[in-house]
């Protein structure tokens, strides 16, 4: 089924497009649904185009030594990526693969790159986009690599709580991780996330039922992030 938007209503960058560069992104991205766990792309892959997710939610990993996934960041629905490897002349250093079923548009990197020569203003929102990446990335490391296994989780649950919100009694998540994908966005293996996620459950912190994770005390999670 189309998209009742169109690519240049999904982001607040595009409002920098003049009427004839709305006409001309339009006409070159095209609409893509992708199935549960399919690939986007895959480390080592050519970028092609840059992808503004429209509906689900995507993960962006690596793999790591003896086949390990580090889960490096995920997508919401109008985020736009799939572009920095291209301005950077690279191939792919990560992979990337719908959690759920999803939908985009993708645009030709070579298109977005004749409307960012001619627009400064574009340009700049694309710059603003990148740093702010690179600072969340920054962040993200040193939680990763200094935090402590309950430090690490905590972040990751109250993380998915900010990122993807909440069901209508403002404490269930309304992001669904596998275990395994909850280990991979958390740096530890699953048997310590799901020890972990048990062990928050038994203190009253969190309820469990299947994948769905509730909230039950927001303050002393934050206190467990917060100290690592």
């Amino acid at each position: 089924m189309k998209y009742q938007l169109s690519i240049d209503q999904m982001h607040p960058m595009w409002d920098a497009l003049t009427q004839e560069e709305r006409i001309y992104l339009r006409e070159n991205a095209r609409f893509q649904e992708y199935k549960k766990n399919e690939h986007i792309y895959l480390e080592g892959d050519a970028p092609q185009h840059l992808i503004c997710l429209i509906s689900g939610k995507v993960k962006i990993y690596k793999e790591g030594v003896g086949g390990r996934t580090q889960i490096l960041r995920m997508i919401r629905p109008t985020e736009n990526f799939g572009y920095r490897a291209y301005f950077a002349k690279e191939i792919y250093l990560t992979g990337a693969a719908a959690l759920e079923a999803s939908s985009a548009f993708l645009v030709p990197l070579n298109v977005l790159e004749q409307i960012i020569q001619s627009n400064n203003r574009l340009a700049l929102s694309f710059i603003k986009e990148l740093s702010l990446d690179l600072g969340q990335a920054d962040a993200r490391i040193v939680s990763l690599t200094q935090k402590h296994i309950r430090g690490r989780l905590a972040e990751s649950i109250l993380s998915m709580r900010d990122y993807y919100g909440t069901e209508e009694d403002n404490s269930t998540l309304k992001s669904n991780l596998s275990r395994e994908d909850m280990a991979f966005y958390s740096n530890m293996t699953t048997s310590n996330a799901i020890r972990t996620l048990s062990n928050f459950a038994s203190e009253g912190l969190i309820e469990l039922d299947g994948r769905t994770i509730k909230i039950l005390d927001e303050q002393k999670l934050i206190k467990i992030s917060r100290l690592g």
